[in-house]
């Protein structure tokens, strides 16, 4: 079964990365390989782009999609480890740029199987790599309910949270909840008000799916990691798609914007502690053009930090 994926603020991002003949870049979240096939397009000949992703079904559409070219490297590895990835490709500070399109995919989203979204019914899984870890159903069968309430409340920014904990841990005593209807109609009753144009478990979901996945941490690792990976002057572009992403992207970028804090007011800043990135702009949102075409990219927010010597 095919699933089709736009890629979100792709002329934006081609922008931002200042993408030149002969370069090499890295997309750090494949998906299914939309704006890896832009940079490749620019790239010409003599460039070079390097993919990774976690999710193996991505892997396997990406490897079918490019089978002959030969300036594409694709790796099923996770983002987190981008600095990993540089020195093993000989690449450490050799990249002219990165991209980090984070978040879920829409092949993720619309393939009942994964489990992802209560638009379909299937089978509560939610892991972006569906060959290791721990499911969603098995973690919501075994995590005390004081947890699942914490990370519904701080992942998922719902003020309903305690009442959805009770009725998870209430309802799986009766039988196993095991698929993602029986979540979502749940969730459903156990929320009093409704967000207008908003199914009531929007918010359970994704604090569910980045728990699983332990989405935050990988994306602290991966923004560490492309200190690793790029050139001087080269750029970093990462989508975010919601507030708790945009909130480690731009603590990210300005932190590594400014001196080390320890070092202020003295005359000689040691190298380790100057600023090693320099912010690009303002965030970046979708056009109402694009909005209208692919809704998905409503809450897309773009931010551009440039690598400094």
């Amino acid at each position: 079964m095919t699933f089709e994926h736009t890629p979100v603020l792709l002329a934006e991002v081609l922008v931002a990365l200042q993408v030149r003949a002969g370069g090499r870049y890295l997309d750090a979240t494949f998906g299914r390989g939309g704006h890896t096939a832009a940079l490749l397009e620019r790239v010409g000949a003599d460039g070079r782009v390097v993919a990774i992703d976690r999710d193996p079904q991505a892997i396997d559409a990406g490897r079918e999609r490019f089978m002959n070219d030969t300036r594409l490297t694709l790796l099923h590895r996770e983002f987190s480890s981008l600095a990993q990835v540089s020195e093993e490709l000989g690449m450490v500070g050799g990249f002219d740029g990165v991209l980090l399109d984070l978040g879920v995919s829409s092949p993720q989203l619309d393939d009942a199987t994964r489990g992802f979204s209560f638009a379909h019914d299937g089978p509560l899984d939610m892991r972006m790599n569906n060959r290791l870890g721990m499911t969603a159903k098995d973690w919501l069968a075994k995590t005390h309910e004081h947890e699942i309430a914490r990370v519904i409340r701080e992942y998922g920014e719902e003020r309903f949270a305690n009442r959805i904990a009770q009725k998870i841990v209430h309802a799986r005593h009766e039988q196993p909840l095991t698929r993602t209807s029986q979540l979502a109609d749940l969730v459903a009753s156990a929320v009093p008000t409704r967000e207008p144009g908003k199914h009531p478990a929007t918010r359970t979901f994704q604090a569910i799916r980045i728990r699983v996945n332990n989405e935050l941490e990988e994306i602290e690792a991966a923004l560490d990691g492309t200190l690793t990976a790029l050139a001087p002057a080269a750029r970093l572009c990462a989508i975010s798609f919601h507030s708790l992403e945009d909130a480690i992207v731009k603590g990210f970028m300005q932190k590594h914007s400014k001196e080390d804090p320890i070092y202020a007011g003295l005359p000689q800043v040691p190298a380790h502690a100057r600023p090693k990135l320099k912010r690009i702009g303002r965030a970046i949102h979708a056009t109402p053009a694009e909005v209208a075409a692919n809704a998905r990219s409503r809450s897309a927010i773009m931010r551009v930090a440039q690598r400094l010597s």
